[in-house]
């Protein structure tokens, strides 16, 4: 009799979890993170260290049969330290909306869980520019570039946390005998309020 006690609780657990993950759900939420950047040119680091920025947004998650789509939208501000050829030093800042379409899947019962995702990013320059500081004369930026993102994240009823690996795609200079790319590991924070 124990056995079968045992064998029925596992079963409607094993039920319980395949529904958790095979009904339909739509979540819409608010999303802070804070960012860590690098600059490459030419598969070189230019950067001397990592400067830190930000990203503010929203983002909305569509599930079903163990898998959803989480499209984000937020703006963003990423900076890269480096070093040029001539040994001198200067700072990137770039500002951009930022528009990820990740791909992933939860597993987890219920309001706690953990998620896989990943997919592209598409990242567009605020005002149509992006701003560089910097001492040397490289100032002729793309409006636009891709990515690749991909990363874990946790649920914990309507809060969740984040962290993500971004790999830039596309050369964002102008020169193409400069070619740079922006790499970043971001750790954020959002809420569902749906």
């Amino acid at each position: 009799m124990k056995k079968i006690i045992l064998g029925f609780a596992a079963m409607l657990f094993c039920v319980q979890f395949s529904q958790a993950q095979l009904l339909p759900s739509l979540k819409l939420g608010i999303k802070g993170a804070l960012n860590f950047s690098s600059l490459k040119s030419d598969g070189k680091w230019l950067n001397s260290d990592t400067k830190t920025g930000y990203q503010i947004g929203v983002w909305g998650r569509v599930g079903a049969a163990g898998f959803h789509v989480q499209p984000e939208l937020y703006y963003s501000q990423k900076k890269a330290g480096f070093k040029d050829e001539d040994g001198e030093n200067g700072e990137a800042v770039l500002k951009s909306m930022d528009l990820p379409i990740l791909l992933g899947t939860k597993i987890g019962l219920g309001p706690l869980g953990v998620r896989i995702q990943a997919g592209p990013v598409f990242s567009f320059a605020q005002d149509g520019k992006v701003d560089f500081k910097s001492a040397t004369d490289i100032d002729n930026y793309k409006k636009s570039s891709t990515g690749i993102i991909g990363g874990i994240g946790a649920d914990i009823r309507n809060f969740t946390v984040d962290l993500r690996y971004e790999h830039g795609l596309s050369n964002i200079s102008q020169n193409s005998d400069k070619s740079q790319k922006v790499s970043m590991w971001s750790i954020g924070i959002g809420y569902a309020f749906l």
